[in-house]
Parts: structure tokens; sequence; C-alpha cells
């Protein structure tokens, strides 16, 4: 098996907070690894330690055999990162961000732009090829995001929640690039705390929470036939009964209660509107 990318003993601490702590994890190629946990778990330190963004505490991370904090500019060519959204020149139109990425990759521009076309197409953004990236919608900008990822052809991807805020159907044409991808040899390795997006997608998992690594392999090895959810769920804890909101109760009691506030308002109402004709009548008699 060859392993794509192997973090070993990989820590980082803030202050006294130790964000996370001494992760070992190899990562095969052609696999398609999910990182999950609650939020707060370290999944995005994690990643941005791996792809030279966030230097170590530390520990190491070799990509293909190669030491990524020794080698940093040889790594990062093996790899495409997806940015945020606050991350990226929004200024510009979707092709033009496109072709920046490729061109900023040291690709030469008429594959560049080529490459930028079909990903636009791909990804149903060609109407919008022209527009700049800040007037576009959040799932838009998911989008583009992505392809300033993969316009390079990279061996491997990291993605850091790439289908929140995506509708149903742009998640399903992105599921779909992103199989195809896998299926050719490449890697991804993608953070998510939606196990029903890991299961459908995931070849392995490894369940992060407080830093630590409570349970990696293949995703059968970690749901120990369990489902998934549930297997999270008792890996890192938290769960708790549903707390006893008296007031909650589908609006009857509650209804009571506007009601009887209402009465009080009326009576209170009844009250001055007597006060008032009181007065009134004073006044008339004087």
């Amino acid at each position: 098996m060859v392993t794509a990318l192997s973090i070993n003993a990989l820590t980082k601490i803030y202050g006294k907070k130790k964000a996370v702590s001494s992760i070992s994890l190899d990562i095969p190629a052609g696999s398609f690894y999910g990182l999950v946990g609650p939020n707060g778990a370290g999944k995005t330190t994690t990643l941005n330690m791996c792809t030279g963004m966030l230097l170590p505490t530390s520990g190491t991370v070799e990509l293909f055999g190669v030491d990524v904090w020794r080698n940093v500019d040889t790594a990062r060519r093996e790899m495409g990162v997806m940015p945020q959204a606050d991350e990226i020149f929004d200024r510009l139109t979707g092709l033009q961000l496109l072709v920046y990425s490729g061109m900023l990759r040291g690709m030469k521009k008429p594959e560049t732009l080529r490459r930028a076309h079909d990903l636009l197409d791909a990804f149903d953004l060609s109407d919008a090829e022209n527009k700049i990236v800040a007037d576009y919608s959040t799932g838009m900008k998911k989008k583009i995001c992505l392809g300033t990822a993969m316009i390079h052809s990279p061996r491997i991807l990291f993605l850091d929640e790439p289908f929140e805020a995506v509708d149903p159907v742009s998640s399903a044409n992105l599921k779909d690039i992103l199989k195809e991808y896998v299926a050719t040899g490449g890697t991804v390795i993608i953070s998510s705390h939606v196990m029903s997006l890991v299961e459908k997608m995931c070849s392995h998992v490894a369940v992060i929470a407080d830093g630590e690594v409570r349970a990696s392999g293949t995703l059968d090895e970690v749901a120990t036939g369990k489902d998934l959810e549930d297997r999270f769920l008792e890996l890192v804890g938290g769960r708790h009964e549903a707390a006893q909101l008296s007031w909650l109760d589908g609006g009857v009691d509650g209804n009571a209660a506007v009601s009887g506030h209402a009465d009080e308002t009326s009576d209170t109402d009844n009250t001055e509107n007597a006060n008032t004709n009181s007065l009134g009548g004073d006044v008339d008699a004087q």
C-alpha cells in the first residue's frame, strides 16, 4: 500500500491549550479519507499543519515521502487545498480567479483557460464566469474555491467542509467529480461533522475529539458493525438526555400563559379606563 500522507505525533499548542495532541495517521493513496469530529475537535488545525499553512509545535508530516515542513514548496506542488471564501480574491470574476490560480501554479495560459472553462462547465458556473466572485452565492463560492484547488490536477486534495451551504444538485455534481478523481488514483482528505456524507463518500475515516484520534481505519473498521453516527457518538461522548424545559410543551401551556397574560393586561386596561372615565366625570362636574 502506497501512503499518500503520513502524520507522525503531530501536535499544536496555543499557550496552555493543546489544540492537537500527538496525532498519528497513515492515509493510503487513492483513498477518500474523512476526518470527522465535533466542532473544535482539531480537524481544521490538523489540515492546516498538513498543508504547510500552520507550523506544528512538534511532529512531522510527509506527503508521498516528502517532509512537508522541510520541503514546503515541493510538497505544495503535489497538493490542492480548497480555500475558504474569505481567503480568495473575490473582486475577480470566476474565470479570472481560476486562470490566476492555474498560472500561479506555473501553468501556461492556454492550458489554464481550457481547464478553467472545463471546471466552470462541470460546476454549472459557465453563466457566471464573467461575474465577480463577491456577487456569487455562498454555494457558488464553495464551487469556485474547489475549482482553484483542482485546476493544476494535484495528486491529493485537502477539503475543509466543502459541501457546507451547497445546494443538493450542485453537491451531487461535486461528489461525482471527486469520486471520479479518486477512481483515477487521486487522494481526497475531507473534514466534516456530517456522518451521512462520510458514510456515502469515504473509504476511510478518522474520528477526532479534543485534538486526539479516537479511532481510524476503513469505514467498516471504525463503525464496528454499527451505524457510523452511533459509533461516532460513542467515541466522542457528549450526548445527554434532552433538557427538561417545563415551558416547552408545543404551545398548550404556553398559550394558556399568554392568554393569562392577556387577561391581566385586559384587567389593567379596564382599570385604567375606569379611572380615566372617573377623572373625566370630575372634570365635567367642575
